[in-house]
């Protein structure tokens, strides 16, 4: 599932408001309402993409982890403490952990596989060939982003690699949120069904 798109920078960029609906989201989600996650999910996916898409680097990664991240929140909720900071902020500490943890396991496993490589006597990984292929796939990224409409490459855009969320992308466009909703659902399959041809 792709992520929603959110604040760039983890945290920012969400009025008091939105805090405190986050923090009145999570303790319903604690007792088990699976609206108030959808509408948390809705709320605080974009921030902890964002804080996982600089952690993480890679965007496949970084949307596997935020998805592990908001799972973890509907699993834990009940373990929130308000009294010990703002819903928002304690999924963000668990977004971080968590792609940190994701960054350290890549490493070791690339390391383990280096020393692998050397022991059987084979030649390192090559360093080179990922670097052109990584080049490759954001060629690719690009060149479907431009097969969009301009208003579905601003909404998309603004959401994923700008950090904002759907009713800030309306806000920032002028446009009215279901029109966005709309825009960038039509946006994401077009995109899926481009970058489903680089396989």
């Amino acid at each position: 599932m792709r992520m929603r798109g959110v604040r760039g920078r983890a945290g920012c960029g969400h009025g008091e408001g939105a805090r405190v609906r986050a923090d009145e989201l999570l303790v319903l989600v604690a007792g088990g309402d699976q609206r108030a996650f959808e509408d948390l999910y809705a709320l605080v996916s974009g921030p902890v993409y964002g804080l996982v898409r600089r952690v993480v680097r890679d965007p496949a990664q970084s949307e596997e982890v935020a998805q592990e991240v908001l799972l973890e929140t509907w699993r834990s909720a009940a373990r929130y403490d308000p009294g010990r900071g703002s819903a928002l902020s304690w999924i963000l500490t668990l977004a971080h952990r968590r792609a940190v943890d994701r960054v350290r396991s890549a490493r070791a496993a690339g390391e383990r596989e280096q020393r692998e490589a050397v022991r059987a006597g084979e030649p390192a990984f090559d360093q080179v060939a990922e670097e052109v292929e990584a080049g490759m796939e954001r060629e690719w990224v690009r060149r479907c982003l431009r097969r969009l409409t301009d208003l579905q490459r601003q909404s998309v855009t603004l959401a994923y690699y700008d950090g904002y969320t759907y009713r800030e992308v309306a806000e920032r466009l002028s446009l009215p949120l279901g029109t966005v909703k709309t825009r960038m659902r039509d946006g994401l399959t077009r995109l899926r069904e481009c970058l489903g041809g680089a396989a």
